[in-house]
Protein backbone atom coordinates (compact mmCIF):
# COMPACT_ATOMS: atom_id res chain seq x y z
CA UNK A 1 0.00 0.00 0.00
CA UNK A 2 1.59 3.39 -0.89
CA UNK A 3 1.96 6.78 1.64
CA UNK A 4 -1.32 8.46 2.16
CA UNK A 5 -1.58 11.50 0.08
CA UNK A 6 -1.76 14.56 1.93
CA UNK A 7 -4.73 17.02 2.06
CA UNK A 8 -3.61 20.15 4.06
CA UNK A 9 -5.74 22.97 5.48
CA UNK A 10 -5.45 26.99 4.78
CA UNK A 11 -5.47 29.88 6.68
CA UNK A 12 -7.43 33.16 5.32
CA UNK A 13 -5.30 35.97 6.27
CA UNK A 14 -7.57 37.85 5.25
CA UNK A 15 -11.67 37.53 3.38
CA UNK A 16 -13.41 40.54 1.69
CA UNK A 17 -16.61 39.94 0.28
CA UNK A 18 -16.76 42.26 -2.38
CA UNK A 19 -20.18 41.81 -3.97
CA UNK A 20 -22.68 39.75 -4.59
CA UNK A 21 -23.49 38.29 -8.18
CA UNK A 22 -27.01 37.53 -9.77
CA UNK A 23 -26.64 33.97 -9.02
CA UNK A 24 -26.22 34.23 -5.11
CA UNK A 25 -23.06 33.87 -5.32
CA UNK A 26 -20.43 36.15 -3.43
CA UNK A 27 -17.10 37.48 -4.83
CA UNK A 28 -14.60 37.71 -3.11
CA UNK A 29 -11.01 38.39 -2.44
CA UNK A 30 -9.10 36.71 0.26
CA UNK A 31 -5.31 35.57 0.39
CA UNK A 32 -5.29 31.56 0.96
CA UNK A 33 -2.30 30.30 3.09
CA UNK A 34 -1.45 26.89 2.89
CA UNK A 35 -0.13 25.62 6.15
CA UNK A 36 1.12 22.11 7.81
CA UNK A 37 -1.93 20.42 9.08
CA UNK A 38 -3.31 18.08 6.88
CA UNK A 39 -6.19 15.24 6.77
CA UNK A 40 -4.54 11.95 4.47
CA UNK A 41 -6.35 10.27 2.06
CA UNK A 42 -5.36 6.39 0.83
CA UNK A 43 -6.48 5.65 -1.93
CA UNK A 44 -6.44 1.79 -3.98
CA UNK A 45 -7.66 0.51 -6.97
CA UNK A 46 -10.96 -1.81 -7.36
CA UNK A 47 -11.48 -4.00 -9.97
CA UNK A 48 -15.29 -4.36 -9.62
CA UNK A 49 -16.01 -0.53 -10.84
CA UNK A 50 -17.00 0.51 -7.20
CA UNK A 51 -16.58 3.42 -5.52
CA UNK A 52 -16.41 3.22 -1.86
CA UNK A 53 -15.28 5.44 1.10
CA UNK A 54 -14.28 4.64 4.41
CA UNK A 55 -12.31 6.06 7.63
CA UNK A 56 -13.08 9.26 9.32
CA UNK A 57 -16.64 10.63 9.38
CA UNK A 58 -16.97 13.89 7.64
CA UNK A 59 -20.28 14.59 8.75
CA UNK A 60 -22.26 13.86 5.58
CA UNK A 61 -24.25 11.06 4.09
CA UNK A 62 -23.06 9.25 1.07
CA UNK A 63 -24.22 12.51 -1.24
CA UNK A 64 -22.72 14.95 0.82
CA UNK A 65 -19.26 13.55 1.04
CA UNK A 66 -16.98 15.49 -1.26
CA UNK A 67 -14.46 12.30 -1.36
CA UNK A 68 -17.57 10.44 -3.13
CA UNK A 69 -18.62 13.55 -4.83
CA UNK A 70 -15.06 14.19 -6.43
CA UNK A 71 -14.45 10.70 -6.75
CA UNK A 72 -17.58 9.72 -9.18
CA UNK A 73 -17.53 13.82 -10.92
CA UNK A 74 -13.68 12.51 -11.88
CA UNK A 75 -15.16 9.17 -13.24
CA UNK A 76 -17.60 11.09 -15.11
CA UNK A 77 -15.45 13.48 -16.79
CA UNK A 78 -12.85 10.72 -17.62
CA UNK A 79 -15.90 9.05 -19.52
CA UNK A 80 -14.56 5.39 -17.84
CA UNK A 81 -18.01 4.24 -15.39
CA UNK A 82 -15.86 1.19 -14.83
CA UNK A 83 -12.89 2.63 -12.83
CA UNK A 84 -13.43 1.88 -9.33
CA UNK A 85 -11.26 2.90 -6.11
CA UNK A 86 -11.61 2.13 -1.75
CA UNK A 87 -11.15 5.77 -0.37
CA UNK A 88 -9.66 5.61 2.86
CA UNK A 89 -9.77 8.89 5.04
CA UNK A 90 -8.12 10.07 8.29
CA UNK A 91 -9.23 13.10 9.22
CA UNK A 92 -6.74 15.78 11.22
CA UNK A 93 -8.49 19.24 10.58
CA UNK A 94 -11.55 19.90 12.75
CA UNK A 95 -15.16 20.37 10.36
CA UNK A 96 -16.92 23.23 10.24
CA UNK A 97 -13.36 25.31 11.47
CA UNK A 98 -12.78 27.83 8.34
CA UNK A 99 -9.81 25.92 7.40
CA UNK A 100 -10.96 24.17 4.18
CA UNK A 101 -10.78 20.65 5.24
CA UNK A 102 -13.67 18.97 2.93
CA UNK A 103 -12.23 21.07 0.52
CA UNK A 104 -9.13 20.26 0.56
CA UNK A 105 -10.27 16.50 0.79
CA UNK A 106 -12.00 16.59 -2.77
CA UNK A 107 -9.00 18.19 -4.13
CA UNK A 108 -6.71 15.28 -3.05
CA UNK A 109 -9.09 12.99 -4.32
CA UNK A 110 -9.26 14.27 -7.83
CA UNK A 111 -5.45 14.19 -7.65
CA UNK A 112 -4.89 10.62 -6.37
CA UNK A 113 -7.43 9.42 -8.69
CA UNK A 114 -5.91 11.17 -11.54
CA UNK A 115 -2.53 9.54 -10.83
CA UNK A 116 -3.93 6.02 -9.61
CA UNK A 117 -6.22 5.88 -12.82
CA UNK A 118 -3.55 7.16 -15.53
CA UNK A 119 -6.04 9.95 -16.90
CA UNK A 120 -3.61 12.74 -17.78
CA UNK A 121 -6.35 15.39 -16.55
CA UNK A 122 -3.91 18.78 -16.31
CA UNK A 123 -4.00 21.12 -13.51
CA UNK A 124 -6.26 23.28 -14.53
CA UNK A 125 -9.02 20.16 -15.57
CA UNK A 126 -8.83 19.35 -12.14
CA UNK A 127 -9.24 22.64 -11.05
CA UNK A 128 -12.02 23.42 -13.35
CA UNK A 129 -13.67 20.27 -11.60
CA UNK A 130 -13.04 21.46 -8.27
CA UNK A 131 -14.73 24.30 -8.44
CA UNK A 132 -18.25 22.13 -9.56
CA UNK A 133 -17.32 20.64 -6.37
CA UNK A 134 -16.51 23.59 -3.87
CA UNK A 135 -15.16 27.84 -4.31
CA UNK A 136 -11.83 26.46 -2.42
CA UNK A 137 -10.98 23.44 -4.15
CA UNK A 138 -9.35 24.88 -6.88
CA UNK A 139 -6.39 26.41 -4.92
CA UNK A 140 -5.84 23.10 -3.12
CA UNK A 141 -5.64 21.35 -6.51
CA UNK A 142 -2.90 23.75 -7.50
CA UNK A 143 -1.08 23.66 -4.49
CA UNK A 144 0.22 27.52 -3.55
CA UNK A 145 -0.42 30.17 -1.37
CA UNK A 146 -2.51 32.52 -3.63
CA UNK A 147 -4.77 35.54 -3.56
CA UNK A 148 -8.08 35.02 -5.12
CA UNK A 149 -10.60 37.10 -6.16
CA UNK A 150 -13.86 36.02 -8.12
CA UNK A 151 -15.89 33.28 -6.18
CA UNK A 152 -12.60 32.24 -5.42
CA UNK A 153 -11.76 30.52 -8.14
CA UNK A 154 -9.03 33.33 -10.02
CA UNK A 155 -5.70 32.49 -8.44
CA UNK A 156 -2.99 34.27 -8.26
CA UNK A 157 0.51 32.68 -6.66
CA UNK A 158 1.88 35.14 -3.71
CA UNK A 159 5.05 34.63 -1.82
CA UNK A 160 4.18 35.58 1.96
CA UNK A 161 6.82 35.73 4.20
CA UNK A 162 7.25 32.79 6.42
CA UNK A 163 5.36 32.63 10.04
CA UNK A 164 4.10 30.67 12.33
CA UNK A 165 0.52 30.74 13.32
CA UNK A 166 -1.67 29.76 16.68
CA UNK A 167 -4.70 28.65 15.51
CA UNK A 168 -7.58 27.83 18.15
CA UNK A 169 -10.79 25.60 17.24
CA UNK A 170 -13.22 26.59 20.16
CA UNK A 171 -15.52 23.29 19.37
CA UNK A 172 -17.98 24.38 17.42
CA UNK A 173 -18.69 24.22 13.91
CA UNK A 174 -20.31 27.24 11.73
CA UNK A 175 -21.84 26.03 8.16
CA UNK A 176 -20.62 28.63 5.20
CA UNK A 177 -23.97 29.21 4.06
CA UNK A 178 -25.39 30.68 7.16
CA UNK A 179 -22.29 32.99 7.35
CA UNK A 180 -22.85 33.98 3.74
CA UNK A 181 -26.63 34.31 3.48
CA UNK A 182 -26.47 36.53 7.05
CA UNK A 183 -28.50 40.23 5.85
CA UNK A 184 -26.08 41.79 7.70
CA UNK A 185 -22.98 40.64 6.25
CA UNK A 186 -20.83 43.54 4.30
CA UNK A 187 -20.86 43.12 0.74
CA UNK A 188 -19.16 46.20 -0.57
CA UNK A 189 -15.52 45.94 0.33
CA UNK A 190 -12.65 47.24 -1.64
CA UNK A 191 -10.31 45.46 -3.58
CA UNK A 192 -6.72 45.77 -1.40
CA UNK A 193 -3.55 45.03 -2.00
CA UNK A 194 -1.40 43.09 -0.04
CA UNK A 195 2.12 44.43 0.20
CA UNK A 196 2.35 43.86 3.97
CA UNK A 197 2.84 40.44 3.63
CA UNK A 198 5.15 39.80 1.05
CA UNK A 199 8.34 40.99 3.25
CA UNK A 200 9.20 39.91 6.99
CA UNK A 201 8.30 41.59 9.75
CA UNK A 202 4.40 41.59 9.53
CA UNK A 203 4.46 38.93 12.14
CA UNK A 204 2.69 40.45 15.10
CA UNK A 205 1.85 43.44 13.42
CA UNK A 206 -2.07 44.05 12.78
CA UNK A 207 -3.01 41.95 9.70
CA UNK A 208 -3.82 44.00 6.21
CA UNK A 209 -7.85 43.74 5.48
CA UNK A 210 -10.10 42.40 7.43
CA UNK A 211 -12.59 39.40 7.63
CA UNK A 212 -15.46 40.47 6.68
CA UNK A 213 -17.70 37.22 7.74
CA UNK A 214 -16.01 37.78 11.14
CA UNK A 215 -18.44 40.20 12.79
CA UNK A 216 -21.28 37.77 11.69
CA UNK A 217 -20.09 34.63 13.00
CA UNK A 218 -18.86 36.18 16.27
CA UNK A 219 -22.14 37.68 16.92
CA UNK A 220 -24.25 34.59 16.08
CA UNK A 221 -21.54 31.81 17.47
CA UNK A 222 -20.38 33.01 21.31
CA UNK A 223 -17.61 30.36 21.38
CA UNK A 224 -16.18 32.61 18.28
CA UNK A 225 -16.29 35.30 19.65
CA UNK A 226 -14.82 34.00 22.92
CA UNK A 227 -12.05 32.43 21.01
CA UNK A 228 -11.02 35.77 19.53
CA UNK A 229 -10.90 37.82 22.50
CA UNK A 230 -8.89 35.23 24.67
CA UNK A 231 -6.26 35.00 21.29
CA UNK A 232 -6.82 38.92 21.06
CA UNK A 233 -4.89 39.20 24.18
CA UNK A 234 -2.29 37.20 23.30
CA UNK A 235 -2.05 38.57 19.38
CA UNK A 236 -3.71 40.01 16.60
CA UNK A 237 -6.85 37.35 16.36
CA UNK A 238 -8.93 36.83 13.03
CA UNK A 239 -11.11 34.32 12.17
CA UNK A 240 -9.98 32.22 9.26
CA UNK A 241 -12.81 31.62 6.49
CA UNK A 242 -16.28 31.55 7.79
CA UNK A 243 -14.79 30.41 11.49
CA UNK A 244 -15.20 28.62 13.65
CA UNK A 245 -11.12 28.74 13.90
CA UNK A 246 -9.70 31.72 14.88
CA UNK A 247 -5.19 32.63 14.67
CA UNK A 248 -3.20 34.98 15.15
CA UNK A 249 0.76 34.98 13.34
CA UNK A 250 3.93 34.83 15.16
CA UNK A 251 7.88 34.95 13.80
CA UNK A 252 8.83 32.08 15.70
CA UNK A 253 7.21 28.24 16.59
CA UNK A 254 8.45 29.41 19.98
CA UNK A 255 6.16 32.46 20.45
CA UNK A 256 2.98 30.66 18.41
CA UNK A 257 3.47 28.01 20.92
CA UNK A 258 3.52 30.23 24.43
CA UNK A 259 0.60 32.04 22.87
CA UNK A 260 -1.87 29.00 23.62
CA UNK A 261 -0.28 28.10 27.36
CA UNK A 262 -3.39 28.10 29.03
CA UNK A 263 -6.18 27.32 26.53
CA UNK A 264 -9.56 26.86 28.07
CA UNK A 265 -11.03 23.23 28.71
CA UNK A 266 -13.14 22.19 25.27
CA UNK A 267 -10.73 23.68 22.89
CA UNK A 268 -8.34 22.55 20.56
CA UNK A 269 -5.23 24.71 19.83
CA UNK A 270 -1.97 23.57 17.93
CA UNK A 271 0.55 25.32 15.48
CA UNK A 272 0.49 25.76 12.06
CA UNK A 273 3.82 26.36 9.72
CA UNK A 274 2.61 28.66 6.64
CA UNK A 275 3.81 26.95 3.38
CA UNK A 276 4.84 28.24 0.17
CA UNK A 277 3.94 24.90 -1.45
CA UNK A 278 1.27 22.17 -0.69
CA UNK A 279 2.48 19.25 0.07
CA UNK A 280 -0.20 17.80 -2.38
CA UNK A 281 1.62 19.64 -5.16
CA UNK A 282 5.44 17.80 -3.83
CA UNK A 283 3.78 14.27 -3.76
CA UNK A 284 1.59 14.65 -7.13
CA UNK A 285 5.14 15.65 -9.02
CA UNK A 286 7.11 12.68 -7.15
CA UNK A 287 4.12 10.33 -8.68
CA UNK A 288 4.56 11.74 -12.26
CA UNK A 289 8.22 11.55 -11.75
CA UNK A 290 8.12 8.04 -10.56
CA UNK A 291 5.91 6.72 -13.36
CA UNK A 292 8.15 8.96 -16.27
CA UNK A 293 11.39 9.38 -14.77
CA UNK A 294 12.38 12.96 -13.85
CA UNK A 295 11.09 15.75 -16.34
Amino acid sequence: MKAPWPAPAKLNLFLHVTGRRADGYHELQTLFQIIDLADELTVERRMDGQLARKGSEVGAGPEGDLVLRAARLLREAAGRPELGAELRLAKRIPIGAGLGGGSSDAASTLVALNELWGLGFSDDELAGLGLRLGADVPVFVRGTTAVATGVGECLTPARVAPAAFAVVFPGVGVRTRDAFQAPELTRNSPIITIPGFLSPGWMGAPLPGRNDLEPVVAARHPPVRAALEWLGQRGHARLTGSGSAVFAAYAEPAAARAALAGLPAGWTGFVATGLARSPLAARRDAERQGAHGPR
